[in-house]
């Protein structure tokens, strides 16, 4: 990923206000995946003056603009990742909720082997898992 999310946007002729920048800053800035409230909260420490509609309006734009990956995980909450961030998986703690990224060549591989199998070759895919931790003494 070179671009930052900003240059991405201005790339695809989006209209960039400054609310829409710092919008798209604190997402640069996140290692998380925040949902719409939580990206209010972070940007709303920069401009007091966002509103929570500017964000959702914001955040739609991004997404059907294929700069931001949406993320259902089950709870009720949609999630948001820059969508040109390297390849990786998703292990969700049904716990505390909790989302862990990692990755794995050897189910990368094992997808590429079931896709074939099938007679395809694989374009994309999306795993996640969901989990509780191992009780430990």
């Amino acid at each position: 990923m070179s671009d930052t999310i900003i240059a991405r946007c201005e790339a695809k002729g989006l209209r960039m206000t400054g609310q829409r920048r710092i919008i798209a800053q604190v997402l640069q800035q996140s290692d998380d995946h925040p949902d719409v409230e939580e990206l209010y909260a972070r940007a709303s420490k920069v401009d007091s003056g966002i509103s929570i509609a500017t964000v959702y309006r914001t955040v739609k734009l991004f997404e059907e603009a294929g700069i931001l990956d949406r993320l259902e995980f089950g709870d009720g909450r949609a999630r948001y990742e820059d969508a040109e961030r390297d390849h990786h998986d998703h292990l969700i703690d049904m716990q505390s909720g909790e989302v862990i990224e990692f990755v794995d060549p050897e189910i990368e591989a094992l997808q590429e082997k079931i896709a074939a199998k099938l007679g395809y070759r694989l374009k994309g895919h999306r795993l996640e898992l969901y989990g509780v931790p191992l009780e430990r003494d």
